[in-house]
C-alpha cells in the first residue's frame, strides 16, 4: 500500500506530469511531422560561385541574402549560403542536384520591361509580387504591384502607345517569345499600380519552372553583381548515414556501459532504469522540438545532442550523490533533509547549465545573426546543446529529482 501511495504521489507531481506531456507531444510530433535531416545526412549539392569582381562586406551580404531568399522561396530546403573571401560564395543544399538550381542562382536576376524599345519598368519599380498562376497547361501569369514612382514612369512611357508590344526581359533575355500588347487602358497616361508578367511554354513542367523563376526573381530582387558557377558537386548521403548508424550503435553501447558504471557505483538496480529513461526522454523531447520548429538534424546537431545528454547524466549523478550521501540519517527529519539535498543539487545543476549556455550563446548568436551565411556548423552544435540543456534543467532532471526524493531518500 505504501509503495502504491508513493507511485500515485509521484505521478501527480507537476514536474512528472510535465515530462510525460512533453514525451507524448514529442512522439506525436516526430510521428506526424518527421525529422528534417541536414545536408550531411540527407545528401545534396555544393555549388561554388565566383563574383565578377571583389566586393566589400556590405555588397557580399546583399549577394548572400538575395541568393538565400531566392533558394528558400524557390522551395530549396536546408540551404546554407556562405561567403568565402571577397569574391566567392559557397552554397550547400540538401536533397537537390546542382543542375536544378544553377540557372536560378547563376544570373543576376535583372528585370526590365520595354515599350517601343524604351525602358518602362525595372525590378526596382516592383513594390510587391503575388503568387504566380498557371492557366491551362502552358500559360502563366505573375501579378505584381508597382511603387508610386514606378507607376508614374510606366504611365509616361506607355502614354499613347496602345497596341505596342511590352517586351519583358530577365537578364537581357526576353521572358516570352510572343510578348503581350499594351492595352488601351494602360496607354492613357494615368498611373496604374497593378500589372502582371505573362508567358507560355511548351510543356507543363517548363511552365511551372519559368513561372516560379520569374516570381522568385521579382520577389527577391536582383544581385548587385554578376556571378558565375565555377564548380559544383553532389554530396553523397552515404557517409552521413554510416555516421548515423555508427552513432546509434555507439549510443546503445554507451547506455550499456553507463548502466554498468551506475550499478557498480550505487549497487542499486532501481537507479539504472530511471537514469537511462531520463536520458532517452531528453533525446526524444529534443527531437520532438526539432520536428516542430523544422530544425535540421545534421552531424553538428547530433554532436550537440550527445553533449547535452552527457551533461544530463552528470547532473543525475550529482542529484543521486546528494541524496545517498545522507541516506544513513535515521532521524525523523530524513525526508526534509533529502528535499534540501535535492534543492542543493538542482542549484548546482542550474548554475552549471547557466555557465554552459553562456559559453554557447555567442556561437549561436553569430550563426543566427548572419543567417544562412553564418557559421552554420558551430551554430547548429551550440543551438542543439543549449536546447538539450534547457530541456534537461527545466523538464527531465527535476522529474528525476522527484523520483529520487520519492523512492530512494
Amino acid at each position: 500500500m505504501k509503495n502504491k501511495k508513493k507511485i500515485k504521489e509521484f505521478l501527480r507531481d507537476k514536474q512528472v506530469i510535465l515530462l510525460i506531456a512533453f514525451i507524448l507531444i514529442s512522439i506525436i510530433s516526430v510521428a506526424a511531422l518527421g525529422i528534417d535531416e541536414g545536408l550531411d545526412l540527407k545528401g545534396g549539392s555544393s555549388i561554388q560561385l565566383q563574383l565578377d569582381e571583389p566586393v566589400n562586406s556590405s555588397t557580399m551580404k546583399t549577394v548572400t541574402t538575395v541568393l538565400d531568399k531566392r533558394l528558400n522561396l524557390y522551395g530549396v530546403s536546408d540551404v546554407k549560403v556562405r561567403e568565402s573571401g571577397d569574391q566567392r560564395v559557397i552554397i550547400e543544399m540538401a536533397g537537390k542536384s546542382p543542375s536544378e538550381v544553377e540557372r536560378l542562382i547563376g544570373n543576376p536576376g535583372v528585370f526590365t520591361a520595354k515599350i517601343d524599345n524604351q525602358t518602362a519598368l525595372t525590378g526596382n519599380d516592383v513594390a510587391s509580387v503575388d503568387s504566380y498562376k498557371v492557366q491551362g497547361e502552358t500559360s502563366w501569369i505573375v501579378p505584381f504591384t508597382l511603387t508610386t514612382d514606378g507607376a508614374k514612369h510606366f504611365a509616361d512611357v506607355a502614354k499613347g502607345k496602345s497596341g505596342q508590344k511590352v517586351v519583358m526581359y530577365l537578364d537581357g533575355k526576353p521572358i516570352d517569345n510572343d510578348p503581350p500588347s499594351l492595352s488601351a487602358e494602360l496607354a492613357t497616361g494615368e498611373p496604374v499600380t497593378d500589372l502582371e508578367v505573362t508567358g507560355s511554354e511548351d510543356t507543363v513542367q517548363e511552365t511551372q519552372s519559368k513561372a516560379n523563376t520569374v516570381y522568385t526573381v521579382l520577389k527577391t530582387g536582383s544581385l548587385p553583381v554578376k556571378v558565375h558557377v565555377v564548380g559544383s558537386n553532389t554530396i553523397s548521403a552515404e557517409l552521413g548515414q554510416e555516421f548515423l548508424e555508427g552513432t546509434c550503435i555507439a549510443g546503445l553501447l554507451a547506455i550499456l556501459v553507463i548502466s554498468g558504471i551506475v550499478y557498480i557505483r550505487y549497487r542499486k538496480p532501481i537507479l539504472v532504469v530511471p537514469i537511462m529513461i531520463t536520458s532517452l526522454s531528453e533525446v526524444l523531447i529534443v527531437l520532438g522540438v526539432a520536428s516542430l520548429i523544422s530544425w535540421n538534424i545534421d552531424l553538428a546537431a547530433i554532436a550537440g545532442l550527445i553533449a547535452s545528454v552527457g551533461t544530463g547524466i552528470d547532473d543525475q549523478i550529482i542529484i543521486t550523490d546528494e541524496v545517498l550521501t545522507h541516506q544513513s540519517d535515521k532521524s525523523k527529519h530524513k525526508h526534509v533533509r533529502a528535499r534540501m539535498n535535492v534543492k542543493n543539487a538542482l542549484f548546482i545543476i542550474f548554475a552549471s547549465a547557466g555557465t554552459l549556455i553562456a559559453a554557447m550563446l555567442p556561437l549561436t548568436y553569430i550563426g543566427f545573426a548572419r543567417g544562412s551565411s553564418g557559421i552554420g556548423t558551430i551554430a547548429g552544435f551550440a543551438f542543439t546543446t543549449i536546447l538539450g540543456v534547457l530541456i534537461g534543467v527545466f523538464i527531465t532532471r527535476p522529474a528525476y529529482a522527484k523520483f529520487i526524493e520519492s523512492f530512494i531518500a
